[in-house]
């Protein structure tokens, strides 16, 4: 039983994270309170079911590719040649969040290398299309590839493993802030505070505004977290700033009576469901 257990759990733990991490925000921003958040949209256009099926489907496959990475990771005599550690107290305790942060900026400078070579003419349309059907991206195009772009993408974890030491507790917390990024890069909203944007954050980070640039013109800001790469290539759409200007003017310049409302349209579903069920 413990076996079976054992070869199942990845494939139920990446397919719960998926729904959870990305379909809340699908919830809240598609379903309950588009209108509350309109002035967040960085697109006018709207998905469509079609497109929602299209890259949930496609991220169905990716999961089952991460959690096959996952099981030969765990279970093949290559788990003997990484530097995972199972011991809590072999490293400091500082080193769990520590080590998240070193892969997370591993994990970046890979992708940013990866996402340029799926992008030569010989490869987007074989590999990296699929991906960009999703002009208009949505929380569920965060893992919508095509089976070998998910295997380079999954790839990443075999990499972390054999460069730095982890702990099982710094992968979980590592797949789950690489997947809540991804789906802040794909939500189709900019949610980012007034304040970040004099902050030395956003030198360096990535936004939703960033990466729907990407998918709005196929090439530039290839970064997955950070906006390092894309700098020093000279890879940064140069209207970036500008459209993250543009929106979180539309957000704040004026008295967003909208998301003041938020809260009291939350409240109002709350207590429907309330009445529905007492």
């Amino acid at each position: 039983m413990k076996e079976i257990i054992q070869y199942i759990f990845p494939f139920a733990e990446n397919i719960l994270k998926y729904f959870i991490i990305s379909g809340l925000p699908f919830i809240i921003f598609y379903l309950l309170f588009p209108k509350s958040f309109s002035n967040n949209k960085i697109q006018k256009r709207i998905a469509k079911s079609k497109d929602f099926i299209r890259e949930i489907s496609h991220s169905m496959q990716s999961t089952i590719v991460f959690a096959i990475i996952s099981l030969i990771i765990l279970n093949s005599p290559l788990k003997e040649y990484t530097k995972m550690y199972t011991s809590i107290n072999e490293f400091s305790i500082w080193w769990i969040p520590l080590s998240v942060l070193v892969a997370l900026i591993i994990h970046d400078t890979y992708f940013y290398w990866m996402h340029r070579i799926v992008h030569h003419p010989k490869l987007y349309k074989k590999i990296h299309l699929i991906h960009h059907k999703s002009i208009n991206p949505t929380p569920w195009a965060s893992y919508s590839f095509h089976a070998i772009e998910a295997f380079l993408e999954g790839l990443i974890v075999l990499i972390i493993i054999f460069l730095i030491p982890m702990h099982p507790i710094a992968l979980i917390f590592f797949g789950i802030a690489a997947l809540m990024i991804n789906v802040y890069g794909h939500l189709g909203y900019e949610i980012a505070p007034k304040w970040y944007r004099k902050t030395w954050l956003f030198e360096i980070m990535n936004s939703s505004v960033y990466h729907n640039l990407h998918h709005k013109k196929f090439n530039g800001n290839y970064g997955l977290y950070f906006r390092i790469w894309d700098r020093l290539m000279k890879t940064e759409n140069p209207d970036y700033v500008k459209e993250y200007d543009k929106i979180q003017e539309k957000r704040f310049s004026k008295s967003n009576s909208k998301q003041k409302n938020f809260i009291l349209e939350l409240k109002e579903h709350f207590n429907k469901l309330f009445l529905r069920f007492s």
